[in-house]
């Protein structure tokens, strides 16, 4: 087993969390992800730290697992993984950011994902004016209307590009706006503008999956799927029996355990305590991203109840969630069952990220991704 921790990073006996990231079950989820898409390609999707996970390690794994192509949301983001991964081809979801910005492109030899003809014209200008090569990938709209080329844009683009053949398009790109909710009209409707549109470059590769869009399948698949949530343990459809394997356990260390008689409150906003309880005191809270909502949102009617895992049992979370505190009850577990250094598994392998996102209103991104800098961070590997 292999242990690392990011410098500057808080040593294991200092941090109020922990973050233990399972490699293997990361390679596993590419390969699974892999074998689903055959026989398109995945593209690795690393954006924001690798969904909060730390783009160093996740980017080498998946790299050492097959994966040659990623994504990133930013430049700068390429600029980092470049320096991680000198031979992996990076490609920029946001676009370009300026002409002053394409030197940064070049220079690192990431590919821009061009969302508009000012994109299309900065990126031809450049590569013009330095006589290099100009890679790129089309962002088609397809109706989500985020980021994009309108149907004419793509229109003009490949009679003028017909002419010159100033760009070289990699990949005919869009996004899903609905494919979390299988079998939902509007997924139909992108597949069938974004097939009219591709045909116009016949020798680029074409890619319309994310993460939920692998488990639609069949003519979705395309030539290249971009799974970003799913490599990471999350579930990119709600309800589904996820074939997945978790890949963070996120733990909270125990400060202290109180004894609070039946009548009294925990917590600000003084939640009552309607027995004499035993709550033990997690050294985490929403500024780490375990969010309030967990218990504001639960408190709701018809919401759930948060829980975390505390010496091999589930156990409610009690309270709000303070800046850097937790209460969990562990009445049921007796009156010695918990010690202060003890750990709290707010989620992981007992504790699925999605039944806490569903707890707080939000989905398994946000979560991940909020996941903040005072955890110590383990990344383990089975010894080879």
């Amino acid at each position: 087993m292999v242990n690392t921790t990011s410098i500057g990073q808080p040593g294991p006996l200092i941090a109020g969390g922990h973050l233990v990231i399972d490699l293997d079950a990361l390679a596993y989820n590419y390969r699974l992800l892999k074998e689903l898409a055959e026989p398109a390609e995945v593209a690795g999707v690393v954006k924001a730290d690798a969904y909060g996970l730390g783009i160093e390690p996740v980017a080498r794994t998946l790299w050492e697992a097959g994966c040659r192509r990623f994504f990133v949301a930013l430049p700068a983001e390429g600029v980092a993984l470049r320096h991680v991964l000198p031979d992996a081809e990076i490609y920029v979801f946001n676009g370009l950011f300026g002409a002053e910005a394409a030197a940064v492109y070049c220079a690192h030899r990431l590919i821009p994902v061009l969302n508009s003809l000012s994109d299309v014209s900065m990126w031809e200008a450049y590569g013009w004016d330095n006589d290099v090569p100009r890679p790129c990938v089309l962002h088609v709209e397809s109706g989500i209307n985020r980021l994009g080329l309108t149907a004419d844009n793509v229109r003009q683009f490949a009679e003028e590009n017909a002419l010159t053949s100033a760009l070289t398009p990699l990949i005919v790109m869009t996004h899903l706006a609905c494919a979390d909710a299988p079998g939902h009209p509007m997924s139909a409707e992108q597949l069938q503008r974004f097939n009219q549109l591709r045909a116009l470059f016949p020798e680029a590769e074409a890619s319309i999956a994310n993460s939920a869009g692998v488990f639609l399948g069949g003519d979705y698949l395309c030539d290249v799927v971009r799974p970003g949530i799913a490599l990471y343990g999350g579930t990119p459809i709600a309800g589904m029996n996820s074939p997945l394997r978790s890949v963070v356990t996120a733990l909270s260390r125990i400060a202290q355990i109180k004894h609070v008689p039946a009548g009294q409150t925990v917590g600000y906003g003084a939640t009552p305590v309607h027995r004499d309880s035993i709550i033990a005191v997690g050294s985490t809270g929403y500024a780490d991203g375990y969010h309030r909502a967990v218990t504001s949102h639960a408190a709701k009617p018809g919401s759930r109840q948060a829980y975390a895992f505390v010496n091999g049992q589930r156990v409610p979370v009690i309270g709000r969630i303070s800046m850097d505190l937790t209460l969990f009850d562990v009445t049921e577990l007796g009156p010695d069952a918990v010690s202060i250094g003890d750990m709290a598994e707010l989620f992981g392998k007992n504790i699925p990220v999605d039944e806490v996102a569903e707890v707080c209103g939000t989905i398994s991104y946000e979560l991940l991704t909020s996941l903040g800098q005072r955890y110590y961070r383990e990344y383990v590997r089975n010894e080879r």
